[in-house]
């Protein structure tokens, strides 16, 4: 899938401007152990940019902040979730407040989600 030059542009900004909840999931998810599934962070794909993106899953995780439940914000996530959909991608949404109280369960969270979508 071609992705566009601005979406790579933007994967790299986003990268070094990680919010405090995306960058305490990213530091539980980049540990490599056997067996479990990689990560990408900030990760293009076609016109968007995914938070966290398990590719063996297809799997996109989103940390939500409380932006994603104001103005218009809420359709485009739905539009956006809709896209990735068509392109074989499922998405999980997790709250940036639940990374930040419970991130351990929610890493074990997203690793058994990526783990189930590879198994099939």
């Amino acid at each position: 899938m071609r992705v566009p030059s601005g979406a790579i542009k933007n994967a790299r900004r986003l990268r070094r401007t990680m919010t405090p909840p995306e960058l305490r999931l990213w530091i539980r998810l980049r540990v490599r152990h056997p067996g479990r599934p990689v990560f990408r962070r900030q990760h293009p794909v076609g016109p968007y940019v995914i938070d966290f993106y398990c590719a063996a899953a297809r799997l996109a995780v989103e940390i939500d902040g409380w932006g994603h439940a104001v103005g218009d914000r809420p359709e485009r996530d739905e539009r956006r979730d809709a896209w990735l959909r068509e392109q074989g991608i499922r998405t999980l949404r997790i709250s940036a407040v639940e990374v930040m109280q419970r991130c351990d369960e929610t890493v074990e969270r997203v690793v058994q989600a990526a783990r189930a979508a590879i198994e099939g």
